[in-house]
């Protein structure tokens, strides 16, 4: 890389490590041009932001208590008392969609933070040692893929009582699987590089060459990963909240906000009950995957700047 003479310091040679930082501080901003180039990665990044300060604020933000019931006021319709409505207890509707934020974004990010630990983990040492080792563990991950994912979540929650404890460990334990094909893929294309080959031969121990040298390399295929599985984890826990398997009330989450609003009477009278907390998954899921489209292009260095 060239330097230009503002970076140099006069009278003293510039290193390589700081030809390195400065490469690597061109290559993020390579990235962050190429993030900010793609419009809908953008909007997701906005849409993500404002969601997730409305969850951190809530207790400033939510006009009542999302548990006090006003059965008077039931199904009460948008107005000046309730902006976006009551549900069906007289309960209001913004305040429980602020809260439900919280645990939505909490059990998704939760969760893909387990998933990615351990996927990550199990994918490192597939694709570093290779071997036995690694047909072991892919045939672990193809005998977690090979059962019907949905049947194995109602199963799970069924068993154990479903809380946000459980619902984040069934997550976190059984959602590591793509994230370990995805590191075991990337390992085991770097694991023959010159900087791994350069490593061994000075010695350095294995666990040190997977995560301090491996690993940052194949750090864009997992944060990609990651923000792409949280909006997954937010769509299924929504989903077995509305089967009643997730998040119990009165613990307010988008998801058992449409479970209790799935009457065709309050569906068809009070349209603002499930409209909110079902457009609240709508966007936030979009964004998650708006953002990972984003990330994936910024990280790919085949797509042009």
């Amino acid at each position: 890389m060239t330097l230009t003479n503002e970076r140099r310091i006069p009278n003293k040679p510039v290193s390589a490590e700081d030809h390195s930082l400065i490469g690597h501080e061109a290559i993020w901003k390579v990235m962050l041009r190429k993030f900010m180039k793609n419009k809908l990665a953008v909007i997701g990044a906005v849409l993500l932001i404002i969601i997730v300060g409305a969850a951190i604020f809530a207790p400033m933000l939510a006009p009542k208590d999302p548990s006090q019931q006003v059965l008077l006021d039931k199904l009460a319709p948008p107005g000046k008392d309730y902006p976006l409505g009551a549900d069906n207890l007289g309960r209001d509707t913004l305040s429980r969609l602020l809260y439900g934020a919280r645990i939505s974004l909490l059990v998704g990010f939760a969760s893909v933070a387990g998933s990615i630990f351990i996927g990550t983990v199990i994918g490192a040492i597939a694709g570093y040692f290779g071997g036995i080792l690694d047909a072991v563990l892919m045939r672990i991950v193809d005998a977690i893929i090979s059962f019907p994912s949905l049947f194995l979540l109602i199963t799970l929650v069924t068993i154990f009582e479903p809380s946000i404890f459980t619902l984040i460990a069934i997550f976190a334990v059984f959602g590591w699987t793509g994230t370990a094909r995805l590191v075991r893929g990337e390992f085991l294309s770097l694991r023959k590089s010159e900087f791994v080959l350069a490593a061994r031969t000075l010695g350095i121990s294995n666990t040190r060459i997977i995560f301090s040298h491996i690993l940052p390399n194949a750090l864009g295929p997992i944060i990609v990963s990651a923000t792409l599985g949280v909006g997954g984890v937010i769509l299924a826990e929504a989903g077995l909240s509305y089967l009643g398997l997730g998040i119990q009330p009165p613990t307010p989450s988008w998801g058992n906000m449409l479970q209790s609003a799935q009457n065709p009477q309050i569906m068809l009278g009070a349209w603002w009950y499930p409209l909110f907390p079902g457009f609240m998954i709508l966007i936030t899921v979009l964004a998650f995957n708006f953002v990972g489209d984003g990330l994936r292009d910024a990280f790919d260095p085949k797509i042009d700047d």
